[in-house]
């Protein structure tokens, strides 16, 4: 599986290689919505974008419609985190396309669990 990871605080992109890569999963990493952009569009394909919705220059939200207006990235599951707690927030990333929605703080156990559901639902549709 290759995920990409997208949060401008390089403590939590570290942080959750260091979950992901024990797990065998291939990782990449984004510090803004533009190089998250550019590495979809023209690094390897990824099974899983992990988004920031706090980013800078453009938002979580505005790269999550972006990726699900492209139908090169159908197959890409999102994982949106974020310390936006309000309900009306959930609401708009999963509406948008989002395939899961986690708040910050997080634990590896929640990433971890969250991942590998993620990673059996990209194999049934594939299957």
């Amino acid at each position: 599986m290759k995920v990409l990871i997208v949060d401008d605080s390089s403590v939590i992109r570290r942080f959750l290689t260091k979950v992901l890569e024990p797990e065998g999963i291939e990782v990449t990493e984004a510090a803004d919505g533009p190089a998250a952009l550019q590495a979809l569009r023209c690094g390897p394909p990824v099974d899983l974008a992990i988004l920031d919705w706090r980013l800078p220059g453009m938002d979580g939200y505005e790269v999550l419609n972006i990726i699900r207006s492209d139908t090169r990235f159908d197959q890409t599951r999102i994982l949106m985190v974020s310390t936006e707690t309000d309900e009306q927030h959930v609401h708009d990333a999963l509406q948008a396309g989002a395939d899961e929605y986690i708040m910050k703080p997080f634990t590896r156990d929640m990433i971890v669990e969250t991942v590998n559901q993620l990673q059996r639902k990209n194999q049934r549709n594939q299957a």
